[in-house]
């Protein structure tokens, strides 16, 4: 912060207040001086400022009336009081009142830096911690969805409006779409929000193990079965309950969730008394569950319990207004989380991002964007940093761009460029990977206009 730190300096007496801010200025901070406490509260109330350093004993309103109106202005800016009447007291008064520090007159150069500069570090440092807390925060359990693309504010929009309706809802899309992110929305904005939404994959578990997992089991249910165990079912009563990869389940385990869903209670493994449930059930495939249903994979009955409302969520390559906003938002979450300076994407690896189709959708581009910023050894994420077989794409511009199919041209252009890039701009490696000489190479970097790149 030392550098761009913007310091207020108060004093009274013209001389001293001069001196003190010319030594602050040559440290390379900004500093504004003021030469009387009504002119510095005027200051404090036109403009922020990361210190003030202000004389303790002065006219009309001396610096504690200074300290007390910056702290309610400004309360993250840190105060320094400069006094010619040390003493223990007024030392004790001082630091109670909420300054940083004190100074006594005469002060030593030396002292002043110091002081000064451990002020704006620790004030640096709170900054930087509330910022990433937050950024943790949104990042760990946050139910928004970040998009630009119209469909997708459209499906929140319906999302929003059936959260309240309690209405068992089916969310169909490819994998890595953001299905459980979808889930977690809906609940954040139901009635049931303030207990926490619970999840399960349940193509993680055979039948036994998911039956176990779902609805408990009573003590003595079975060999190991020492305690009695509460399912995901009844743990979540009262809230939610996310079901991922619902057409994974086996048919006797479909036949179950029927039970559940129609009667609103449930039987744990090895009990005699069923157990009433309040429970809102979200689920989520990536297959097509009509399909499904007519091969006999899944209940045609069930189907119509878990289907009350639909909501399908579009690829990534059907809204690629999203991939730059995307890019970014975890650029942001990545630098926070890791501590990197990565702050933005090159044009070029942008373009390319932009040109994909990404089939693994969201999650695909978010690991994408994690291993850039793990690599990145600047603030801005640059082609060399994306994987292998992406990079290998940007020459590859046979997908439409704006509805107009590339000519050769700019084929052999983009081509051209890549195997620069991949050379470090060697062109006798160039050339004899595109098999031509360097004057053959020469022209056409010429006639692309890639000489001055």
């Amino acid at each position: 912060m030392t550098a761009t730190a913007k310091l207020l300096v108060v004093d009274d007496e013209k001389i001293a207040l001069n001196n003190l801010v010319h030594v602050l200025q040559k440290e390379g901070y900004a500093v504004t001086g003021a030469q009387s406490g009504p002119d510095a509260i005027k200051l404090l109330e036109k403009e922020p400022f990361d210190l003030v350093l202000t004389d303790l004993k002065m006219a009309r309103v001396d610096g504690f009336g200074v300290m007390e109106r910056s702290k309610e202005l400004q309360p993250e800016t840190e105060v320094i009081i400069i006094t010619g009447f040390a003493s223990i007291d007024s030392a004790i008064e001082t630091m109670k009142k909420g300054a940083y520090h004190y100074i006594a007159k005469p002060y030593k150069l030396d002292e002043v830096r110091k002081v000064v500069g451990e002020a704006l570090e620790k004030m640096s440092l709170r900054r930087e911690n509330r910022q990433l807390k937050e950024q943790l925060k949104t990042f760990r359990g946050d139910a928004s969805i970040i998009t630009n693309n119209q469909k997708m504010k459209k499906l929140l929009e319906m999302a929003r409006q059936v959260a309240e309706t309690g209405s068992t809802i089916i969310i169909t899309g490819e994998s890595g779409t953001g299905k459980e992110l979808l889930a977690r929305f809906i609940h954040a904005n139901s009635s049931r929000k303030d207990a926490a939404m619970l999840s399960i994959n349940c193509g993680v578990f055979n039948e036994e193990l998911l039956a176990n997992e779902l609805f408990g089991h009573e003590k003595g249910a079975y060999t190991g079965a020492g305690e009695l165990k509460k399912g995901l079912v009844e743990m979540a009563s009262g809230s939610t309950l996310f079901l991922d990869e619902i057409t994974e389940m086996s048919p006797a385990m479909q036949v179950k969730l029927l039970r559940v869903l129609q009667e609103k209670e449930l039987m744990r493994v090895g009990g005699t008394a069923p157990i009433k449930v309040d429970v809102r059930f979200i689920s989520a495939t990536n297959r097509d569950l009509q399909q499904e249903v007519a091969a006999g994979h899944f209940r045609q009955d069930l189907y119509f319990r878990i289907n009350v409302v639909s909501l399908k969520i579009p690829p990534l390559a059907e809204r690629k207004d999203d991939i730059p906003l995307l890019c970014h938002h975890f650029i942001r979450k990545y630098a926070a989380l890791t501590g990197k300076p990565v702050t933005d994407i090159a044009a070029e690896a942008a373009e390319l991002l932009a040109s994909y189709d990404f089939p693994g959708n969201v999650r695909e581009l978010e690991n994408i964007i994690e291993r850039g910023v793990a690599l990145c050894q600047t603030t801005t994420i640059e082609v060399k940093q994306l994987p292998e077989d992406l990079r290998g794409l940007s020459f590859q511009t046979i997908r439409r761009k704006q509805g107009i199919m590339p000519s050769l041209n700019d084929q052999e252009k983009a081509y051209i460029k890549w195997i620069l890039a991949e050379t470090g701009g060697n062109k006798t490696a160039a050339a004899q990977i595109l098999g031509i000489d360097r004057v053959s190479l020469w022209r056409k970097l010429k006639k692309y206009d890639l000489d001055t790149e």
